[in-house]
């Protein structure tokens, strides 16, 4: 069967939506040169692009482009007298910078994803948790038309996430509340859509000042806005479950389609489905009848057998996709295709976690949504960059911490072969958070990478009654939405209190506590267990020395926090206990807020194994050397760049996964050991300049080498892409290292300098530099190096081209950057429009059997008398006579300073225009035409009056927009 293809009209725009499977991204493995000498500490560039996420639902575009930002509230004027009141509190008439006629003509324009926080300076006052970064209320505001042609349809506008609490209007009419930073909002437009020239008004007003965690969360609509329009009866969002089962029989599908309707009548439905393979081969389809009553839901289900399909895994994620399509007298009218995984997944008491029934210990981090230079602001392609850093070093799962994540980064994980442990932000029983629950099972259950729900994170209730009969509730809805994956609690004790959740829960997660797994498995041998936190170990990267006073912790592995323990300590618990699933350790990067073990200067953590910018710390090797099965491995810390410490004892931790290991200095052997591949292997030997070069061995066979050369003055900048190419869409992002080099061409870890850099052909979005302690600006063309390194966070122009980016230092020899930017079709996006003021709300007369004057005008609380009409809706034809239209608005800014025009686009009758009591413009022929006038620069109220005679044989009045436009 052929795909039926429908192109959605937005604004005029014909955007095309037929939509193919995307192929497998491309990444670089951790690739670096084989001795290491002097080497940048990041993978080498590729030379493709990363591939496109899947399109799931094609009814859908992006609505990113062309917001109005304002930081701080908007007080709405006070109320002065009864009418005003009156009309305040009636649908479509919101006040303030709600109101669909609020001048927001000189508020910023902004792209999405958008977090203003990440632009503010570091304040000691602000909330410490938060990173010491004011956050406060902002609005945001945007216009957007809808074509005719889509009258009658259903029509979503979706906000993937907005931090924090938030009001929604459209049009006037407060449409959305929402009290959570990282659930979608989803808002039913069809009841409040205009169409035609009538301009749809979005406005949202943001409290960021609300908090749901103790770290850094961002501010504002950080996450993509799509808007969708779907046909009456048509596939709700998320409302297709496909999730893979094995059974008796072998493998099979079973497809729940939830459907919804806008239709006056119960309409009779066919749903069929297709299951894909990779190269899009048909591999099974079935269909289904429905019937889906008016204005309300009804369900679809099918069931596809699959004989012997491909497995997903962490190796080799391979992913087939399922084809909904929803018909109606025979037509397709709505369609879903998602990606889907054939895999296996249970959770054992004694031996741990098996995937495809092999036992897989999970080598996880837990993470948060917040990266240098872009705050929670994050591009698809820098997630995907960000998963692609933990993948190389043998990372195969990640947590959520502590919130749904963007659903890009379960794009990506399934993409990749990471495991998922899906957390939920609050634990509350209540309707509306188990309304927030429900959503993020529903929106996630089909994702083969999701293996775990997590209801809680460290509840002081964990051990109590309540807390238990919390728990039993909300599993018990985990469950009904979604029987194939266990159920979680990350508990940071009441283990072995009488009452306590991990008797309401599938597998018991242990956030620390690492000294009770065995006393806890000896009491609950029948229960499954993993580590859902541990570690919290601080590193800061490239310093080798702990010096409180200057808030810096060494990165040889010796620095923890009270309750967890070091890298290395952490992780062995875990891989010797095979009743332990696994671990996440805490945290994959760091991240702003939560600064521990220092506060003030310190503004971020010291958790990660890798720093803000993905620059690998020392942990990063001791990880590889742990969780690498399929390659050799072995690294040497700290660097050899040491002026002054001649002939100092100096400690050298080797990390491998070898089996034995060779320390040579200026070519002699200073070491030799058997691996210890959890522990590593320590020598301390006097400091020495010159090189020094571990070697790996296996079998007696050099497997691997790493080396460290002590440099020279750093005498460049160098630097350095992810990619060498990238797509001229406006929204593919990538991270650029720089450093500087000596004269021999190799990285100078110990260069801490400013550096400033400028761009051609694209955009500089953010800055970072990986030290926690570091007050610059993450905006900007300017950041110094920390120990070696800094990040600039890169966006492209639209189109075919070239990429410039040009760096320099005080007495360095600047660095030039050139990347291909290649000509791609961008997704998408709904159009922006022009900044016109419409003038649409008017007061309508009686019918007048005289001519009046200008100066006629209701009562002041006359709201029956004149009719309440909008630009564009006709009077009909009727006796001849006189009308009235009247209007009082107050020009933007720019028209205000400049003067402007106002234009009718469709006035039927004769007509004459006055201004402020002034004649303007003139119309003598009754025949629909275009009036014009001009408007002078004056900031008050404006008083505009429209007298129209009809002629009692044709529509009069305002048959089409009305604008002011600046001149």
């Amino acid at each position: 069967m052929t795909v039926a293809r429908r192109d959605l009209l937005l604004g005029g725009a014909v955007v095309g939506l037929a939509g193919a499977a995307a192929p497998m991204p491309v990444f670089a493995a951790e690739r670096r040169p084989a001795d290491g000498a002097g080497a940048l500490p990041m993978p080498a560039p590729t030379d493709r692009l990363p591939a496109a996420l899947p399109v799931q639902d094609v009814a859908r575009v992006l609505m990113d482009r062309g917001w109005l930002f304002h930081e701080g509230d908007v007080e709405p004027a006070a109320l002065d007298t009864h009418n005003a009141t009156y009309l305040s509190v009636k649908a479509g008439n919101a006040r303030g910078a709600a109101a669909v006629g609020y001048d927001d003509s000189d508020w910023q324009s902004v792209d999405l994803p958008h977090d203003w926080a990440s632009f503010q300076p570091f304040v000691k006052t602000a909330n410490v948790a938060q990173g010491y970064r004011p956050r406060g209320i902002g609005w945001y505001r945007r216009s957007f038309r809808l074509d005719p042609a889509l009258c009658g349809r259903r029509i979503e506008l979706e906000f993937g996430g907005i931090a924090t609490y938030a009001t929604v209007w459209v049009n006037g009419s407060v449409v959305s509340h929402n009290f959570s930073g990282y659930n979608a909002v989803r808002i039913d437009l069809t009841p409040f859509a205009r169409f035609g020239d009538e301009a749809n008004v979005v406005a949202v007003r943001v409290d960021a000042d609300a908090m749901e965690g103790w770290w850094y969360e961002g501010a504002g609509l950080y996450r993509h806005v799509w808007l969708g329009d779907y046909a009456p009866v048509s596939i709700a969002t998320d409302g297709i479950h496909c999730d893979p089962r094995k059974g008796e029989g072998g493998w099979h599908v079973p497809i729940t389609a939830t459907l919804t309707s806008i239709a006056s009548t119960d309409s009779s439905v066919t749903v069929e489905a297709r299951l894909l393979d990779g190269g899009g081969k048909v591999v099974a389809q079935g269909q289904a009848a429905a019937t889906v009553p008016a204005l309300d839901e009804g369900t679809a289900s099918l069931d596809l057998a699959v004989a012997d399909p491909m497995l997903w895994s962490v190796e080799r994620p391979t992913l087939y996709s399922v084809q909904v399509r929803l018909l109606r007298a025979g037509l397709v009218v709505d369609e879903r295709r998602v990606p889907i995984g054939f895999r296996t997944l249970r959770f054992d008491a004694a031996q741990g976690f098996f995937l495809n029934d092999r036992p897989v210990k999970l080598k996880g981090v837990c993470l948060h949504q917040d990266h240098a230079g872009v705050g929670t602001a994050l591009p698809d392609a820098l997630i995907g960059w960000r998963l692609e850093r933990l993948k190389a070093m043998g990372c195969n799962a990640v947590r959520s911490s502590h919130n749904a994540p963007t659903p890009e980064l379960l794009d990506w994980c399934d993409r990749l072969g990471l495991l998922v442990m899906n957390e939920n932000r609050q634990f509350n029983p209540a309707p509306e958070y188990r309304v927030q629950l429900e959503w993020l099972v529903r929106r996630d259950r089909n994702h083969p990478s999701v293996i775990l729900w997590s209801v809680f994170n460290e509840e002081p209730m964990q051990g109590t009654p309540s807390g238990v009969e919390m728990v039993k509730r909300m599993a018990h809805w985990v469950r009904a939405l979604d029987d194939s994956r266990p159920v979680t609690a990350a508990m940071n004790g009441a283990f072995f209190d009488p009452v306590n959740v991990a008797q309401v829960v599938d597998v018991t997660g242990f956030n620390y506590y690492q000294g009770d797994y065995d006393r806890y498995h000896q009491l609950n041998p029948a229960k499954p267990m993993t580590s859902s936190e541990d570690t919290s170990a601080f590193m800061t990267r490239g310093a080798f020395h702990t010096d409180p006073a200057r808030h810096i912790a060494s990165s040889y592995d010796v620095e923890a926090a009270s309750w967890g323990d070091t890298h290395r300590g952490a992780w062995k618990k875990i891989a010797e206990r095979p009743f332990v699933a696994g671990g996440f350790v805490w945290t994959g990067f760091d991240y702003h807020g939560e600064p521990t073990p220092y506060e003030w200067p310190t503004i971020a953590s010291f958790f990660g194994i890798m720093d803000l910018c993905g620059f690998p710390k020392t942990a990063f090797d001791i990880h590889r050397a742990a969780w690498v099965d399929d390659q050799p491995v072995v690294a040497i810390a700290p660097h050899w760049s040491w002026p002054g410490r001649e002939g100092q004892p100096t400690k050298v931790m080797v990390l491998s996964n070898a089996e034995r290991v060779v320390l040579r200095l200026n070519g002699k052997t200073v070491g030799e050991a058997v691996v210890d591949r959890l522990m590593g292997n320590e020598w301390t030997i006097p400091y020495a300049p010159g090189r020094i070069e571990a070697i790996a061995y296996r079998g007696g066979r050099e497997v691997a080498r790493a080396a460290h050369e002590t440099v020279g003055a750093a005498v460049a900048l160098r630097l350095t892409p992810a990619r060498t190419v990238m797509a001229g869409d406006s929204e593919d992002a990538q991270a650029i290292t720089i450093d500087a080099v000596d004269a021999q061409g190799r990285h100078v870890p110990t260069a801490n300098l400013m550096t400033r850099f400028t761009i051609e052909g694209g955009e500089i979005i953010g800055v970072g530099n990986g030290d926690p302690n570091c007050h610059e600006s993450e905006k900007g063309g300017q950041r110094s190096l920390f120990n070696g390194l800094a990040q600039m966070i890169v966006r492209p122009d639209t189109g075919r081209g070239r990429i410039t980016i040009r760096a320099t230092a005080d007495g360095l020899k600047p660095a030039t950057l050139r990347l291909d930017r290649l000509g791609v079709t961008p997704r998408p996006q709904v159009p922006v429009m022009a900044g016109d003021m419409d003038v649409r709300d008017w007061r309508r007369s009686p019918r007048l059997d005289a001519r009046p004057e200008p100066d006629l005008a209701p009562a002041a609380s006359d709201n029956n008398g004149w009719a309440f009409v909008r630009a564009g809706t006709a009077t009909p034809a009727e006796a001849p006579g006189w009308r009235v239209y009247r209007s009082v608005v107050t020009p933007r800014r720019a028209v205000a300073s400049r003067g402007g025009e106002l234009s009718f686009a469709s006035v039927g009758g004769m007509a004459s225009l006055w201004i402020d009591g002034r004649l303007v413009a003139e119309k003598r022929d009754p025949r629909p035409a275009p009036m014009t006038a001009t408007l002078p620069a004056e900031g008050a109220a404006r008083t505009i009056v429209l007298i129209v005679a009809g002629m009692g044989n044709i529509e009069s009045g305002l048959l089409g927009r009305v604008t002011i436009r600046p001149r």
